[in-house]
């Protein structure tokens, strides 16, 4: 708590200060510190902080020891000195959007060294191998500096790809020796859950050993093998040590209230998001029945049942999708919004192996490609970088969460409302059971963050509360969620906080439309929130808007 309060001190937005130097007697040492108004300086600071935040290196790995935090811990205070050095009382609200995004990236560091701390904690960090790309700008959840990102690679590989992907694998046996050392902390739901993902690696290291481009190549299979041993003896040694681990893994509720404000940058406190997603259940399962009850004389979906089938209503069900969001004036479609969707159409699964979203998807596929709305983010950024350096990158820390996990959510019941299923009425009920599942999950992660519930029981609501039994098929994704929203604090309930704060966006940019005498047109608003890049929600609303009221209760902390 002491950590807690000594940083609320400094949670404000916009300040000035004088050239002045200060002198810590107990060290015997003198800051100084200065006054910049200067956008310009801004960004050269960004990209000092982007420089350190990535860690040195211990033997060719990460490093992640006490030691070295403990040594860099006065730079990164300098960094942030010189951040808030920073006037910004006469800047557009642009650019004092990127200085507020630097200075919640920076507060996510102060967090994760003091509180959060998933290198102590949290087996699963130290998780190296990542065989897909995320769907948001960046992994989901705390991530270690040293992956290697299978899906980059094109096989066989290139001189060049060769030499990165072996640099890359040797990382493997130094960082887990360092993991051993590093690995102190009692959090027991994160560290047996967390044992599953270094196991799962050594399935995916013995699967490349049988590509045929590498399965003869003795030292990519030697280097393998070696990053093979030394995940099997981490996860031993994690199992041994799980029969001592006894304490809590939640962050609790005033460390969770101030992460979310300082860092995630949402106007809300643990308390609020329990009353935001109690309503958003409710709602979804009381707009659920009473839907099915307008609908009850319709036929009930039928989900398709083979491969020719799944394939066809794909391709329909993307059609549907882009023609409607192009015709209905929804958002500007750019050419590259159908090659983003159809890259990611998916598959038929036998109806034994669903699990929560294939359900849906094999009824009608619009509601979860309405989600994908993430895809379509991703390949703007690829393809049109946003012009501010701050926000063409994924901002650190899972940052972005409001934003894109928010608007996917929202987007979904969006699109409903705007007319997507005017021609099949009862897949808005697939969207109802959506939100419902994502407010159940949110909610049990929200109790598990507070210790008022294990993660098991978190999964408890997520699992009962979830319409029709959908989240009941395949345990597998239950487990994965869970363990995710304990790991990344705030992540379980920014499907539906983020959906609150773009739906209060919206209502605020309508409104002041209206004041201006000016028509709300749907597609202006989506395409000046895509303007905004990927951002937290608040600040997306304050650019968009010129209102900043939201913001007092972090700015005014």
């Amino acid at each position: 708590m002491k950590h807690l309060l000594v940083i609320l001190s400094i949670s404000f937005l916009v300040f000035s200060c004088n050239t002045e130097v200060k002198t810590d007697t107990a060290n015997n040492t003198k800051t100084q510190t200065y006054q910049s108004n200067s956008y310009d300086d801004l960004v050269v600071l960004f990209k000092e902080w982007r420089a350190f935040e990535n860690p040195p290196k211990l033997d060719g790995a990460p490093d992640y020891t006490k030691a070295t935090f403990e040594k860099r811990w006065p730079q990164f205070k300098e960094l942030q000195n010189q951040l808030k050095a920073i006037d910004t009382s006469n800047w557009s609200i642009e650019n004092q959007v990127d200085w507020m995004i630097v200075w919640a990236e920076m507060n996510g560091y102060d967090f994760n060294h003091n509180i959060l701390k998933p290198w102590v904690r949290d087996p699963a960090y130290y998780k190296v191998l990542w065989s897909y790309k995320s769907d948001v700008p960046a992994h989901e959840g705390p991530t270690n500096h040293g992956t290697t990102e299978l899906w980059t690679y094109k096989f066989p590989l290139s001189t060049q790809e060769r030499t990165r992907f072996i640099t890359d694998l040797k990382v493997i046996p130094p960082f887990y020796k360092q993991a051993k050392q590093n690995l102190t902390g009692n959090a027991k739901d994160l560290w047996i859950t967390g044992i599953r993902d270094i196991q799962y690696q050594s399935v995916l290291l013995n699967n490349l050993k049988e590509k045929p481009e590498i399965k003869r190549d003795e030292e990519i299979i030697s280097v393998i093998d070696n990053a093979i041993s030394a995940t099997n003896d981490l996860a031993s040694w994690l199992q041994k040590k799980s029969t001592s681990k006894t304490g809590p893994s939640g962050i609790g509720k005033d460390n969770y209230t101030w992460y979310i404000q300082n860092v995630h940058l949402l106007p809300l406190t643990w308390e609020d998001e329990v009353m935001i997603l109690k309503r958003e259940l409710a709602r979804a399962w009381a707009a659920l029945k009473l839907e099915e009850h307008r609908n009850r004389n319709l036929p009930e979906l039928v989900d398709v049942n083979s491969p020719e089938a799944y394939n066809k209503m794909a391709d329909e069900a993307a059609k549907s999708l882009i023609n409607f969001l192009d015709q209905q004036d929804i958002v500007t479609v750019k050419p590259y919004f159908d090659t983003a969707l159809r890259e990611h159409l998916g598959s038929f699964i036998p109806k034994e192996k669903r699990n929560f979203f294939s359900i849906g998807q094999h009824y009608d596929a619009r509601p979860l490609y309405s989600h994908f709305y993430h895809w379509f983010e991703l390949a703007r950024m690829d393809l049109e970088p946003h012009k501010s350096e701050i926000r063409r990158e994924p901002l650190l820390y899972n940052i972005f969460d409001s934003r894109n996990e928010g608007t996917a959510t929202a987007v979904e019941e969006m699109f409903m409302q705007a007319g997507l299923y005017d021609d099949s009425p009862r897949t808005k009920e697939i969207v109802y059971i959506m939100i419902a599942q994502r407010a159940a999950r949110g909610l049990g992660s929200l109790y598990a963050h507070s210790n008022d519930m294990t993660m098991e029981e978190a999964g408890g609501i997520h699992s009962e509360y979830t319409p029709r039994g959908w989240m009941k098929t395949e345990k597998e994704l239950l487990i994965f969620e869970q363990h995710l929203y304990l790991r990344q604090p705030g992540y379980g309930t920014s499907y539906i906080t983020g959906k609150y704060l773009l739906e209060a966006a919206l209502a605020d940019y309508a409104r002041i439309q209206e004041l201006k005498g000016n028509d709300f047109k749907t597609k202006d608003f989506f395409d000046t929130l895509n303007s905004t890049g990927s951002i937290p929600t608040s600040l997306g609303h304050w650019q968009m808007t010129g209102e900043k009221k939201h913001l007092e209760s972090i700015i005014n902390d």
